[in-house]
């Protein structure tokens, strides 16, 4: 079985219909933040919503993209966390990437609204081989992290979902249960007697006991089922193409006056801070490319 270090363990209650997920990302948390010197506060913030992004991933039965997009006129002003669901026969694989800018170099500790200000959760799904994607945009509200996904799935799916999250310095552990849609007095009292038991969970329990454990601890007198883990690792979807795809939108005269004041231009990728360079000979070839797809009678 897979470490329980950047792994993602499902599991279920046999006899209840409630599911639920483990989540440790270890390596994969460490190469984000290898990557930017963020202020502690914006290291939790990325930290959680990483973190919830792969357990709301499983929750999904596709392989594609699912992207929690949190933005505000606070502070925090943008928060990206991006996960990419992939198949390796039968197991399912996921790498995660994540940014946040914030336009103020001394943050309080605060909450949500603290941080983002006046804000909205945007959550995007984008199924691969789909030209359909599925987008929820609800107002940002609660304290956490974890409260704000929690509304935002009473409001846009209307199934009650609990997180727990934690990050630590080089790592960061989070628990999601889910009540899938039944009715009746038993579930409803079968979902309270289950969230107590969660509840219960400390945040070193959270960060350092393995997936299985955590779950023996939990919920020794359920019967709970434990799937196979999965591996997560981190991956970010930059290129040269794709900077090349954005800078033939810019179009020929901005990329002209750029060239002209600056003898080139150069693109950091905000996810991995790769990198890219064009001078004049990149650019003049990237747009005589781009004509070539306008000519009369091509087809795409």
């Amino acid at each position: 079985m897979t470490s329980h270090t950047d792994s993602l363990q499902r599991f279920l209650f046999e006899h209840d219909a409630i599911r639920g997920e483990v989540i440790h990302l270890d390596h994969s948390w460490q190469d984000v933040l290898s990557r930017h010197d963020y202020h502690p506060l914006l290291r939790d913030l990325l930290g959680e919503t990483m973190t919830a992004g792969v357990l709301l991933s499983a929750t999904l039965k596709i392989e594609g993209r699912l992207t929690i997009q949190i933005q505000g006129d606070g502070p925090v002003s943008l928060l990206v966390a991006e996960i990419t669901v992939s198949k390796d026969g039968e197991q399912a694989r996921r790498s995660l990437r994540g940014m946040v800018r914030c336009q103020q170099p001394q943050l309080e500790p605060g909450n949500l609204a603290a941080m983002f200000g006046k804000g909205q959760i945007v959550i995007t799904i984008q199924p691969d081989n789909a030209k359909e994607r599925f987008q929820g945009i609800v107002a940002l509200q609660g304290e956490t992290i974890a409260a704000a996904l929690q509304a935002y799935f009473i409001q846009s799916e209307q199934l009650d979902t609990r997180l727990w999250l934690q990050v630590g310095e080089n790592k960061t552990a989070g628990l999601l249960l889910q009540r899938m849609p039944s009715s009746g007095e038993q579930e409803a009292e079968d979902w309270n007697r289950i969230l107590h038991l969660a509840s219960t969970v400390s945040r070193d329990e959270l960060l350092n006991l393995a997936s299985v454990e955590l779950l023996h601890r939990l919920f020794h007198e359920e019967d709970v089922r434990v799937f196979e883990a999965e591996s997560i690792s981190f991956f970010c979807s930059c290129s040269r193409e794709r900077v090349a795809g954005m800078l033939r939108s810019l179009g020929r005269s901005e990329l002209e006056e750029i060239i002209q004041e600056q003898g080139k231009v150069a693109i950091n990728c905000e996810f991995c801070l790769h990198a890219y360079e064009f001078d004049a000979v990149d650019v003049e070839q990237l747009l005589v490319s781009d004509n070539s797809f306008e000519s009369p009678g091509s087809t795409q």
